[in-house]
């Protein structure tokens, strides 16, 4: 395990590379091949399309969900208390960034306690799935829930970030039994991520035997972690050494669809690349019920609460308009929809 005193200062460099740098993945995400057939005549009102839906148990006014980023930094407070204010104010889900560092130092535990701020929210906590392989075990995960009062945890998969980092943590072997006790004996549906280079079929079937609850592809597209790690080195041969997978990954589109393949009866969380309500939509068409942003949200969360509930608000009547124009009145009809596919 690397040095503990050395992960808040990744979180803060993770946090300012997010805000200052470019860290675009090379990989489109894949939206822009699909598009919606559009119908003059939808035979519906605009304010009766519904885009709401039930997850876990809790109503949500939107299948948008603010994807997780930020935690173990002192920077990261202020965040994630406004991303929850505008989460509680307009109805949506929440995932926190990685718990370790609160796990580790209890300084930390308050940058991730917002149900002060977010009392009624679908809450994800959240931890990294190879610390299970690094002394990490049930009880870490119970407390990772309980520190934030979470309704699910999200446990993340990060082979090429950990390898790629001077400090990582590179032992992946046997993961899937130790994910399954943690599904099995978690209290709390257990959700796997990636961290944006996609899922494939083979470790969606994994996971499906594991007993996950929820699977987020988390593809290639949006934010490219081995570009934030690149930003991070002041090595030349490491830097040399993370330029070779600028163009890795499983774009989020084809990730979506892989996964809901390999197990169709599964809900799918589609994040990578989000960047508007058309590609909300899109997700949805494909097979995801959920679909996540991080940086945006990031960048919104840095200014204030308004600014992210400016942003939900935005693609959110995104999201309806592209509903109306394609003729469907609610998420269910939506998921039914046949996409064009330009080749």
């Amino acid at each position: 395990m690397d040095d503990l005193l050395s992960i808040p200062s990744r979180k803060e460099d993770h946090i300012r590379i997010n805000l200052e740098e470019d860290v675009a993945s090379n990989i489109k995400p894949g939206f822009e091949r699909f598009r919606f057939i559009h119908q003059a005549l939808p035979e519906i009102k605009l304010d009766d399309v519904d885009v709401g839906l039930s997850m876990f148990g809790k109503k949500l006014n939107s299948p948008l969900f603010i994807s997780s980023m930020t935690g173990g930094a002192r920077r990261a407070a202020d965040i994630n208390q406004r991303l929850a204010e505008a989460a509680q104010a307009e109805g949506i889900a929440l995932g926190l960034g990685s718990q370790r560092a609160a796990l580790e130092n209890q300084e930390y535990q308050k940058t991730f306690q917002v149900r002060q701020w977010a009392p009624d929210i679908l809450l994800f906590a959240n931890l990294g799935a190879v610390q299970l392989n690094y002394g990490y075990s049930l009880d870490h995960c119970r407390r990772a829930v309980e520190m934030v009062e979470a309704d699910a945890l999200i446990l993340h998969l990060n082979p090429l970030q950990e390898a790629l980092q001077p400090e990582g943590d590179t032992n992946f072997s046997g993961l899937a039994k130790k994910i399954e006790l943690i599904c099995r004996e978690l209290p709390v549906p257990v959700i796997v991520k990636e961290v944006g280079w996609g899922i494939s079929e083979k470790a969606a079937g994994m996971l499906a035997d594991a007993g996950v609850a929820a699977i987020d592809v988390a593809g290639a597209g949006g934010t490219s972690w081995s570009q934030v790690e690149l930003y991070r080195m002041k090595d030349d041969t490491q830097k040399y050494v993370a330029s070779a997978f600028l163009n890795w990954g499983i774009p989020t589109t084809e990730s979506i669809q892989m996964v809901t393949k390999a197990v169709p009866n599964l809900p799918v969380f589609a994040s990578g690349g989000v960047q508007n309500g058309v590609d909300i939509a899109k997700a949805i068409a494909l097979g995801a019920k959920l679909c996540g942003l991080a940086g945006p949200f990031l960048r919104a969360a840095v200014i204030s609460t308004d600014d992210v509930v400016r942003l939900i608000t935005i693609l959110r009547k995104q999201l309806q308009i592209t509903m109306f124009a394609a003729g469907v009145k609610n998420l269910a009809e939506l998921g039914q929809l046949t996409l064009e596919e330009e080749k």
